[in-house]
């Protein structure tokens, strides 16, 4: 499965890997040089996009869970907030996640540069930020761009409501998601270096 919008980028690629593939057996190997070279950079571009814009199906996993795939870079405790920081590769699938059941009060945005996601002063970085109305309080998803993703994309608008799990957006090329819980009604169950999978790993537990 792709992600949503993606058969805008993959499907001209698609188009011209089968162009080039008939240029081949047309002409054969000896005529074809060109057209062979053409299909071998083509078929790479091509099978890179489908990697990058798979979205496959999760069943949500318990308590609170995470909102991207990746590593763990953080865990911290601050102004009455924990900060649950991920860093996202290339490789990683790119589709955020609702953390847990909630509302989308409102999105902004904020920011400026687009440094290394991986680094502490990316959270200058142009970003979005998500705003969720949940059982537990308020929690904030926030989008980071770094210096190769400068796309934040977004399925959803405020007073959209939905379960954990379900996919509200994505940011193209490797970046960070950052889930804000309160310190009360949260603790954190990740350590920094922890490999996370979006909408199916527990982050969190929820506190009573």
């Amino acid at each position: 499965m792709l992600a949503r919008g993606a058969v805008r980028l993959v499907g001209p690629s698609a188009l011209a890997f089968a162009g080039a593939a008939a240029v081949v057996a047309l002409f054969g190997p000896a005529r074809g040089l060109v057209g062979g070279a053409l299909l071998l950079a083509l078929g790479v571009w091509l099978a890179f996009l489908l990697v990058f814009f798979r979205d496959p199906d999760r069943l949500p996993g318990t308590g609170i869970v995470s909102a991207a795939d990746g590593r763990v870079r953080a865990v911290e405790q601050e102004n009455g907030r924990w900060t649950i920081s991920v860093f996202l590769g290339v490789l990683d699938v790119h589709v955020n996640r609702l953390p847990l059941d909630a509302t989308l009060e409102g999105m902004d945005g904020s920011g400026a540069g687009f440094r290394p996601a991986y680094r502490p002063e990316a959270s200058g970085n142009v970003q979005r930020r998500y705003r969720l109305r949940t059982e537990i309080g308020p929690v904030e998803v926030v989008q980071i761009t770094g210096i190769v993703a400068r796309r934040l994309v977004s399925f959803v608008a405020p007073g959209w409501s939905g379960h954990k799990g379900e996919r509200f957006g994505m940011i193209v090329l490797g970046s960070r998601t950052d889930v804000l819980l309160p310190a009360d009604r949260a603790a954190p169950t990740v350590r920094v270096g922890d490999r996370v999978r979006a909408g199916s790993s527990t982050i969190a537990r929820v506190l009573p």
